[in-house]
């Protein structure tokens, strides 16, 4: 066993501890913290595939930018005072059986591919890189690009006039 899988079966058992974590506590708050401990160990997944760019994109975008504005909304709601409404009976039987199902699904792919680590192959020099991710972005992907760039800017027109509209009709009360 090389230093690599060592590291990649050490990662592993973090980022499953950290989502079992994120998923069982009651805290709010902790389950942010797990979830953001989930994603620096899966951007060091891809640090060991050989993406560093992706690996920082994962860090600053996700551990960064979103997970900060997680904390920031459970902080200004306090939820951690809300009273939690009863769970309903059948809930907790239909997550046990998809939870059973997704068990059976994961077991039968590991075990009917077991020739996983002889098919992967080594990454190109270039996997994950800027250059590399730019050239795809804005070649084979212009169209998806574009689409998703129309969508946020009409999210953002939308936002900024469903605010507007609603400062009007307050001030008129």
């Amino acid at each position: 066993m090389n230093g690599e899988l060592i590291l990649f079966f050490v990662l592993a058992i973090v980022a499953i501890s950290a989502a079992l974590g994120m998923l069982f506590s009651r805290n709010a708050v902790y389950s942010a913290l797990f979830l953001i401990l989930n994603f620096a160990t899966v951007a060091v997944f891809f640090l060991l595939l050989g993406a560093p760019f992706i690996a920082m994109a994962q860090v600053t975008v996700y551990a960064g930018a979103i997970m900060v504005l997680f904390l920031f909304v459970i902080m200004l709601l306090g939820a951690e005072q809300i009273q939690h409404q009863a769970r309903r009976g059948w809930q907790r039987p239909l997550a046990m059986l998809l939870t059973l199902v997704l068990l059976a699904e994961s077991a039968y792919l590991i075990f009917t591919r077991s020739d996983v680590l002889t098919v992967l192959q080594p990454a190109a020099a270039d996997y994950g890189s800027p250059q590399s991710i730019g050239m795809l972005l804005f070649s084979e992907y212009l169209l998806p690009f574009e689409v998703t760039s129309i969508l946020l800017l009409a999210a953002m027109v939308g936002a900024i006039v469903l605010v507007k509209e609603d400062k009007k009709s307050g001030g008129q009360k």
